[in-house]
């Protein structure tokens, strides 16, 4: 029954993620914001809402662990599952602001959250204030330098939707993201007790595997479709939004604390392994370009990753 739930609040998660993306580009458009401002904030948010609902409503009820290892496991999924198949499907140019803005900015907030962790083993309240005013500087910068951050993947109903439709769509993910957090997290939690892990386990696999599902779909549909808008930079730009602002925002709801210790010892170790082996990829064998072997690579360690942290 366990299962029951998790794949229930998976699918619920992914329709709720995917609605609440559809109102808020839809509001977005009738207000005349620009594009690049949709999709630095609007679209970052929406898309990471499953993993912002979940970690909060860990964090209150009672499970730190999965709060943090939801938003660690992500990351790594997003380096490891997601952009390692999207560069077997199709090799991809990097350009130049991987080197100047998304690959330092990832690093710094990788290593801030590592160092947060590691000074008290606490996400205090101050801290999230902390780390969610970065964030917002981090975005008033990019929009400042008109940097485009965020895929052009095709949004239905993006010009025509009426207001009612913007409203039903907000209401109906809205309610999606909160019975898939539900479901999701009993779950998760019923099947750590019952097969004898920790919610630290099952939080940097299975939990942080669903909530990037919405970023899996996107990423290789476009990889499929051969569209240049999908690259490295989008997805280094979910793992900065991922830490500064669900991490931030939880904290500010609910600190979020330290118990297992193998978050610190070995999970956010392999996040940082992840987030700086980028670099020799990218710059082997051909500087600027991340190709299907480096995609592969990526895969393997990844798949590396899952089998040490189960047994």
């Amino acid at each position: 029954m366990d299962f029951v739930f998790i794949i229930a609040g998976l699918v619920l998660l992914v329709l709720g993620g995917d609605w609440l993306l559809k109102s808020a580009v839809g509001m977005s458009l009738r207000l005349n914001i620009s594009k690049i401002i949709i999709g630095m904030t609007v679209v970052s948010f929406a898309t990471s809402a499953p993993e912002l609902i979940v970690s909060i409503k860990s964090a209150m009820a009672g499970f730190p662990d999965i709060a943090l290892g939801n938003v660690i496991g992500s990351n790594i999924a997003n380096i490891g599952l997601i952009l390692g198949i999207v560069m077997i499907i199709n090799a991809m140019k990097v350009d130049e602001s991987f080197f100047k803005t998304d690959w330092p900015a990832m690093m710094i907030s990788s290593v801030l959250l590592f160092g947060i962790l590691y000074y008290d083993g606490e996400i205090s309240r101050i801290e999230g204030i902390i780390l969610f005013l970065l964030l917002i500087c981090f975005v008033i910068y990019l929009i400042k330098f008109q940097k485009k951050t965020t895929s052009e993947v095709e949004i239905p109903l993006e010009k025509a939707m009426p207001m009612y439709q913007v409203i039903l769509f907000l209401v109906l993910g809205g309610l999606g993201l909160w019975g898939g957090s539900e479901l999701l997290i009993k779950g998760a939690v019923n099947l750590a007790e019952a097969y004898g892990v920790s919610d630290r386990v099952i939080a940097v696999t299975v939990v942080a595997i669903g909530t990037s599902i919405p970023e899996l779909a996107a990423s290789i549909i476009a990889a499929l479709k051969k569209e240049s808008s999908i690259s490295i930079g989008n997805i280094i730009g979910s793992n900065i939004f991922n830490i500064l602002s669900v991490l931030g925002l939880t904290a500010i709801i609910h600190p979020v604390k330290l118990v297992d210790n193998r978050l610190m010892s070995f999970d956010i170790i392999w996040m940082l392994a992840f987030s700086f082996i980028l670099i020799p990829l990218v710059m082997l064998p051909k500087k600027g370009y991340l190709d299907r072997k480096a995609g592969f690579v990526l895969v393997i360690a990844y798949g590396a990753f899952i089998y040490l942290t189960f047994i």
